[in-house]
C-alpha cells in the first residue's frame, strides 16, 4: 500500500487539516491528531482506543503494534503498509477519525465496510 493513498483517504475524512510535523505528514480534525505517516518507513501511527488497538494487534500481529514510547498504552499504534489491504487501513483510519472527532461531525461520514 502506498503512503500517497493513505494521505488521500485522511484527507477525505470530514474536518481533517494537514500539517507537518518533525517532516511527516500529520492529520487532525479540530486540532486532536489522530494520524501519522512515516512514508520512508512504509508505516502509519494513528490513534485507537486501548481495546481496539489489543483487538486488531492480536487479531495481525504482523501489521498492528502498540506504539513502543508510553503513547502506546493509550492505543496509539503503527500499521506496517507493506502487505495490508487497502481496505483494512480505510477501515482503521475511519476508526481513528472518529476517535478524535467531534460528536456533531461523525454523523457526516458513512463508515466504510469492514
Amino acid at each position: 500500500m502506498d503512503t500517497r493513498i493513505v494521505r488521500a483517504m485522511a484527507l477525505d475524512m470530514p474536518g481533517t487539516a494537514a500539517k507537518e510535523n518533525f517532516g511527516r505528514p500529520v492529520f487532525s480534525v479540530k486540532k486532536k491528531t489522530y494520524l501519522t505517516v512515516w512514508a520512508e518507513e512504509q508505516r502509519v501511527v494513528l490513534k485507537l482506543t486501548p481495546a481496539q488497538q489489543a483487538q486488531y494487534c492480536a487479531d495481525a500481529p504482523d501489521h498492528f503494534r502498540p506504539v513502543r514510547t508510553k503513547l502506546g498504552k493509550y492505543g496509539w499504534t503503527e500499521v506496517q503498509l507493506d502487505s495490508i489491504s487497502e481496505r483494512t487501513v480505510r477501515y482503521v483510519i475511519d476508526l481513528a477519525w472518529r476517535n478524535v472527532a467531534p460528536k456533531w461531525l461523525i454523523p457526516t461520514r458513512q463508515p466504510p465496510p469492514k
